[in-house]
């Protein structure tokens, strides 16, 4: 018998999907969803038909509008939750994104911080009413944090009766809170967390808005749809192979892979807690790259260092931010493209893209050239970390799957089966080799000019359902503990990003993954690339991100 009791885990999966939906008041109910031939794209203004139409100004802004609105006393923090949580509740019943929605709770803190700002004439704090989400990691009070494990229903991380489900916080959500962030849901990750793609058994499959054929990757998948759908300005994610980079990418967003130690992952849920070989990172999503600025120097505001020992004490340094810029305006900056990492090539859109940045960059007088790290060095460091994954040969993974006894989604890996766990001799062998490969890259990068470089996430613009077959592009940058930026170039157009028919395989996998592309398919589907730079940079990476925003947003032929 499982430890939940009588009650197998298709019932208890079942009640808690209910109680997702009841938790969205009825006048914000669907009467009916439509199916994928009948709307493919169910973002812009597919969605806002159900709002009004100022729900839909909130909703549109970015977080850096918001709490320009929010901190002047323009806009109460009570319409803009309001307005977010309404939109939530749509963008969940159209792809299956949120896990936990705590309305209630937002709005009474909402109307707390609209009475601070009666009273002293000020806000809170830099977030000042303004809506975050956060994945389904973070502990809030009083809120079931599943991580999509039917057997973590209503308990802390699968234990019953234990009291730290209604008093703990994790570190950050302390940190925002005292921000004047209003915290409002939790959003749907793939049990385990290593998954590209979010599937569970308690709400299903979590859907790409811009195209409901494709998945909205994983882990934080559920982040990157709600962003996506408008339900969200901004939140927080994880990422130790993709993460957060993955669904940034798939849902057109940005988002921050920052450096192990430079934001507080201090009392949150894990999958593999302690293993330190790689470590995964806390980092934000959002709608424009000022978004993710805008949260991260308010984390870093609070000085997490002094309540997360493994964060590191570096400031938000607006030295580092102003260097880049003028390296920028004076034409100095120098950035490598990474077009094809040995393994698989990526899809056309993707490839278009590439170019397109390329271009992009030459026209303004900085330098682009060709990436060419170590021979086979992404994959070596990719079959290490793969290796830190199984230190314990899966039970971590198995012992939360039995909990109620339901099975794993077929999307995951096989390395979460049973196998040997590894011993100290072999995790020193790992750590070692990592430390070389490290080194080996440092040593290459050294040897060039480049200030950051831009690759793929992955080697598709997102993923159709079961055809995550390769990781290479995303989990090389944790293996390596470099911060990376996503930024949204394109979208896939079937009339331009054809199938290439000269195209040459370097593997199996290489024919396999490229026989997957269909430009009927992937029409419409959202295409970014990620920028790349040196450990603790992120804020030399956000601001090029800033600045390509810009002049992506330029009209054709203008500078």
């Amino acid at each position: 018998m499982s430890s939940t009791g009588d009650a197998s885990w298709q019932t208890l999966a079942a009640a808690k999907r209910e109680a997702i939906l009841a938790s969205i008041p009825a006048k914000w109910r669907l009467d009916k969803i439509p199916t994928v031939d009948e709307q493919r794209n169910v973002a812009g203004a597919y969605i806002e038909q159900f709002l009004s139409p100022k729900e839909v100004e909130i909703t549109k802004a970015d977080s850096v509008g918001i709490v320009e609105k929010t901190t002047s006393g323009a806009w109460s923090a009570v319409e803009v939750a309001e307005a977010f949580c309404h939109r939530a509740s749509l963008s969940h019943q159209l792809v299956n994104c949120l896990h936990e929605m705590f309305f209630d709770a937002a709005l009474a803190d909402a109307k707390d911080l609209d009475a601070w700002f009666a009273e002293h004439g000020k806000p809170k704090g830099p977030l000042h009413g303004l809506p975050v989400s956060l994945k389904d990691q973070f502990h809030v009070r009083g809120v079931d944090t599943t991580m999509g494990y039917v057997g973590w229903i209503g308990t802390f991380q699968g234990q019953r009766a234990d009291p730290r489900r209604q008093t703990l916080e994790s570190e950050m959500v302390r940190e925002l809170r005292a921000l004047g962030a209003v915290l409002y849901c939790k959003t749907a990750v793939p049990h385990t967390l290593m998954c590209g793609e979010t599937v569970n058994n308690i709400v299903g499959y979590a859907w790409n808005p811009a195209n409901r054929h494709l998945s909205c990757g994983g882990s934080s998948g559920g982040e990157g749809a709600l962003i996506a759908l408008g339900g969200s300005p901004g939140g927080f994610g994880t990422d130790i192979g993709g993460s957060i980079r993955i669904p940034s990418a798939f849902n057109g967003l940005f988002g921050l892979r920052p450096t192990s130690g430079r934001l507080p992952y201090e009392g949150m849920a894990n999958s593999m807690d302690g293993q330190n070989s790689v470590l995964s990172v806390v980092g934000p999503l959002a709608s424009s790259a000022g978004g993710v600025k805008l949260l991260t120097k308010s984390i870093l505001s609070a000085e997490p260092w002094l309540h997360d020992p493994l964060v590191v004490e570096i400031p938000w340094r607006a030295d580092l931010e102003a260097q880049t810029k003028d390296r920028i305006a004076t034409s100095q900056l120098s950035i490598g493209f990474l077009d094809h990492d040995g393994g698989v090539g990526p899809h056309p859109p993707l490839k278009r893209a590439l170019a397109l940045l390329r271009n992009l960059v030459a026209r303004s007088g900085n330098k682009v050239f060709d990436w060419q790290p170590p021979a086979k060095s992404h994959e070596a460091v990719t079959d290490l970390i793969m290796k830190t994954w199984t230190y314990d040969g899966g039970a971590d993974v198995r012992k939360d799957f039995a909990l109620s006894g339901e099975p794993w989604a077929p999307q995951l890996l096989d390395v979460w089966k049973e196998r040997p766990q590894a011993d100290a001799s072999a995790i020193a062998a790992t750590n070692r080799a990592l430390r070389e490969r490290r080194k080996e890259y440092l040593d290459y990068w050294n040897g060039t000019s480049a200030d950051v470089f831009v690759a793929p996430c992955a080697p598709f613009t997102a993923v159709r359902p079961g055809k995550y077959d390769y990781i290479g592009y995303s989990s090389f940058v944790n293996a390596l503990d470099l911060p990376s930026v996503v930024v949204p170039i394109t979208t896939v157009d079937k009339g331009v990003d054809v199938v290439d028919a000269g195209f040459r395989p370097v593997s199996e996998l290489d024919k396999k993954i490229q026989g997957d592309y269909d430009p009927e398919i992937y029409d419409g589907a959202p295409v970014s690339l990620q920028i790349i730079g040196r450990r603790y940079q992120e804020e030399k990476l956000l601001a090029i991100a800033e600045w390509l925003e810009g002049e992506l947003k330029k009209p054709a032929g203008t500078s």
